[in-house]
């Protein structure tokens, strides 16, 4: 390999402008669109029943086609796939904006999913193949970990502006203008190295298996939360995803050029982040499920004071990913930043148990919100990173797209899961304080608080395991130095020239 191969292009920090800002679209999309849904309910005559196919028709395409994606991502190119996605996600948004009718809207979502699923793991590659120094990895991911892990509540806030001085159609149209700039730029800066494609033949048994066995697991827990976890249809699906997601695994250890090949995932230090993200998310979709009905329903906040109010979530997670993780990363081993990080993200929902029908935002909200912001953001970092870190180029697609499947299943899981203990909990503390003086409208308001703070001990709870998984399961040293290859041990670590 010539030495001008071996340069890092000079254009990868522009690039990094418009992978942040597509990844900023991807996320954003999870949240706007649930401020303005109330609003396109009314608006479009959907059902009670037909509602929440908005959120759950994104989530089954995104989270059981991502793999698919970044495998299309190792094939095509990372660059080609990322600007096809930007393309696809704006195209389906302006449908959902457009849309006439439920089937429309329902249809422009799953559409937004299907583009999602190739965009989001071609970013996070893309990013993963450029920047190989570690301290500028470090950097480049601090910012990109700052984005993912803010951008949920940025979508709160810009949901709450665009529905309340717009209409919610605007929660789909404001992603053209993102897909638009991130796609100009892409195509004017973006360069990716040609010999880290994968160009064996697509495994379409493993893309039809995991697809459809991550779409049963997806949507058993969206069924669990409307039907019950003990209904046949739950139980269905979680038996057929169990089987479908065995059969993958079989498969993969057998075929020649696997969609998934094992050594992404049975790397310990590899497997380790993806399943501590993985819990994560199911703890913070406590926070943000749970805080936004508080903040609104209990304390009587706008839309847009409700986003404004998670803002200081999003300054502890930018200080936590560019600040601490960044400038540690490459001197502390990832467990001393992950472990640590997950701790105090959990001591942040530590307080916000403690939550009542007249607490004050400053004294308690407040610091609770800062503490989870700090922790979740030292500790995403080093995770997406450690996910990526030292894979071979060729696989880098997938290896990006296990990151995002972690968090798509944590997310599902997170908001059924989490949503059926806080219904439990409701229903048990209603009728134990079925008699006494107290009046309807501030007996409902007791019950509803005593329902979040039980759902978010739980959160807490999910925190400290992932915690826990990070401590015992991640056992390399800090990114420092070279990238490692795949399968190499610290001591006869082999330097990877992806440029």
């Amino acid at each position: 390999m010539s030495e001008t191969a071996l340069q890092p292009d000079p254009r990868r920090w522009k690039a990094l402008i418009f992978i942040g800002l597509a990844q900023l679209m991807v996320v954003l999309d999870a949240t706007v669109v649930n401020i303005a849904l109330p609003s396109a309910q009314a608006d479009l005559g959907i059902s009670d029943a037909n509602r929440q196919w908005v959120i759950t028709a994104y989530a089954l395409a995104f989270g059981g086609l991502l793999l698919f994606g970044g495998r299309i991502a190792d094939l095509w190119g990372r660059r080609r796939t990322f600007i096809v996605g930007l393309v696809g996600f704006a195209a389906a948004s302006a449908l959902g904006g457009a849309a006439a009718n439920t089937a429309m809207l329902l249809g422009s979502r799953a559409l937004q999913g299907v583009f999602g699923a190739l965009l989001a793991p071609a970013a996070l590659s893309l990013l993963a193949v450029m920047f190989t120094e570690a301290k500028e990895r470090a950097k480049a991911f601090g910012i990109y970990g700052a984005i993912a892990g803010g951008g949920g509540a940025i979508g709160l806030i810009l949901g709450g502006l665009l529905t309340e001085y717009l209409n919610w159609r605007w929660t789909f149209f404001v992603n053209i203008p993102f897909a638009v700039v991130a796609a100009l730029g892409a195509v004017l800066v973006i360069r990716e190295p040609a010999e880290g494609r994968n160009r064996n033949r697509l495994d379409i048994p493993g893309v039809l298996l995991v697809t459809t066995g991550l779409v049963s697991l997806v949507y058993g827990f969206t069924r669990a939360e409307t039907d019950g976890w003990t209904s046949g249809i739950t139980l269905g699906l979680f038996v057929a995803s169990a089987v479908l997601l065995a059969a993958f695994v079989l498969v993969e250890s057998k075929v020649k050029a696997p969609l998934l090949p094992l050594r992404v995932i049975l790397d310990r230090n590899r497997g380790g982040a993806y399943l501590s993200l993985g819990m994560a998310v199911i703890g913070m979709f406590g926070l943000f499920l749970f805080l936004t009905y508080y903040l609104q329903k209990v304390l009587d906040y706008s839309p847009v004071l409700t986003g404004v109010a998670f803002l200081p979530m999003v300054a502890g997670m930018i200080t936590g990913s560019t600040q601490i993780g960044a400038r540690l990363m490459t001197r502390v081993a990832p467990r001393y930043l992950m472990a640590p990080g997950f701790l105090v993200a959990s001591a942040g929902l530590l307080i916000l148990t403690q939550i009542k029908v007249d607490s004050s935002y400053p004294a308690l909200i407040l610091p609770g919100l800062i503490l989870m912001g700090l922790g979740m953001g030292t500790a995403f970092m080093p995770a997406m990173s450690l996910a990526t870190h030292g894979v071979q180029p060729r696989d880098a697609g997938v290896a990006s797209a296990m990151v995002n499947t972690s968090q798509q299943v944590g997310g599902a899981i997170g908001t059924a899961l989490l949503a059926t203990i806080a219904n439990s909990a409701a229903t048990a503390y209603a009728k134990a304080h079925q008699v006494g003086p107290t009046s309807p409208k501030l007996a409902q308001a007791q019950t509803m608080v005593h329902s979040f703070s039980t759902a978010i001990w739980w959160s807490f709870g999910i925190l400290v395991l992932a915690s826990a998984i990070a401590g015992i399961l991640i056992n390399t040293g800090h990114q420092g130095g070279h990238t490692v290859a795949e399968g190499a041990t610290e001591d006869n670590a082999v330097p990877v020239l992806v440029h």
